[in-house]
């Protein structure tokens, strides 16, 4: 049987997704696993073009210590779609459990380079409804804006973003 990885994925205020994933491979302080998108209520639209549904696939990198965590999104048919990155407040690893504290912002970069900085209204409604104060709003911005950065500059992703593909 493959390993696992025990998932914990917190959303303020009070939002907690646990799963169970299959690890694709462990290398300490990156976690590559995989899963499939469940249990949304809408496909997510960029730019007006489907990017992520039930049933999609995604291969996902975790990097302990970061403040994001990369995803590669596949459709149900295998195409790539993209990538998908999460802002993070942290993401922390004890044995087989990995635990990371969404901060709203969102990352979507398509297959030929267009980028997108999506859910700025989430992190916002966050700010105005006191879920968060001004210093997290800023910190989930600073991170976002290092991560543009260094994809305008073709440093982001990590490289070992593209050594793993999705396989059945």
């Amino acid at each position: 049987m493959p390993a696992r990885i025990h998932l914990i994925y917190r959303r303020i205020p009070n939002r907690v997704l646990e799963r169970d994933d299959e690890v694709v491979a462990d290398l300490g302080d990156v976690i590559v696993a995989k899963s499939t998108f469940s249990g949304m209520l809408a496909p997510l639209k960029v730019n007006g073009v489907k990017v992520v549904d039930n049933g999609y696939n995604m291969l996902y990198f975790a990097f302990v210590g970061k403040n994001y965590d990369v995803l590669k999104v596949y459709d149900r048919e295998g195409n790539f779609k993209g990538l998908y990155i999460d802002v993070l407040a942290y993401t922390k690893r004890e044995g087989d459990t990995l635990e990371m504290l969404d901060l709203f912002l969102d990352i979507f970069v398509f297959p030929h380079g267009d980028t997108f900085l999506i859910d700025e209204d989430e992190l916002e409604m966050a700010l105005n409804y006191g879920l968060i104060d001004k210093e997290t709003f800023d910190f989930a911005y600073s991170i976002a804006g290092e991560i543009l950065e260094r994809l305008k500059r073709g440093e982001f992703p990590p490289k070992i973003v593209w050594e793993y593909e999705w396989r059945d």
